[in-house]
């Protein structure tokens, strides 16, 4: 009986822990650590106020980040970087173009990987069909400012 309530206790605790961070485990991309903060305030992130809109930012992380407004108080951030190809000079991420002939027509909902025309959702990371989303780091609300970091 005793060895029953000893399997109780301890096969939660054993099962029950989540490390509650996303898995990052990408052959293709090097871990750098990412730890830095966004002032709503500004005017460079005021598209970040408004629900599925997003901004990208260059010298973070592996090829800089996209961090994007989920639903008004919760957001996503994700590495530029293409996640299912080598490192080269086509791999860094873009919102997606909804005409070729207008620049300042963009979704950004979407980003995609210039070498391989792969789309990704900047609500989930996900692209269809293929093996690695990409590379999602946390993002912290404290006010106006948000901490993004691994």
């Amino acid at each position: 009986m005793k060895k029953y309530i000893l399997l109780l206790i301890v096969f939660p605790i054993l099962f029950g822990c989540s490390t509650n961070s996303p898995n990052n485990n990408n052959p293709y991309l090097p871990s750098y650590q990412v730890n830095t903060e966004i002032n709503l305030s500004l005017p460079q992130y005021s598209d970040l106020k408004f629900v599925s809109n997003g901004v990208y930012i260059p010298n973070v992380g592996v090829r800089g980040i996209f961090v994007f407004n989920t639903s008004g108080t919760s957001y996503n951030s994700f590495d530029a970087a293409c996640p299912n190809q080598a490192l080269s000079s086509c791999s860094t991420m873009t919102f997606k173009k909804l005409d070729p002939l207008d620049p300042l027509k963009i979704d950004k909902t979407h980003v995609v990987c210039a070498c391989d025309n792969a789309e990704y959702s900047m609500f989930s990371g996900q692209s269809a069909g293929k093996q690695y989303p990409l590379r999602q780091y946390r993002v912290e609300v404290n006010g106006n400012v948000l901490r993004v970091y691994n």
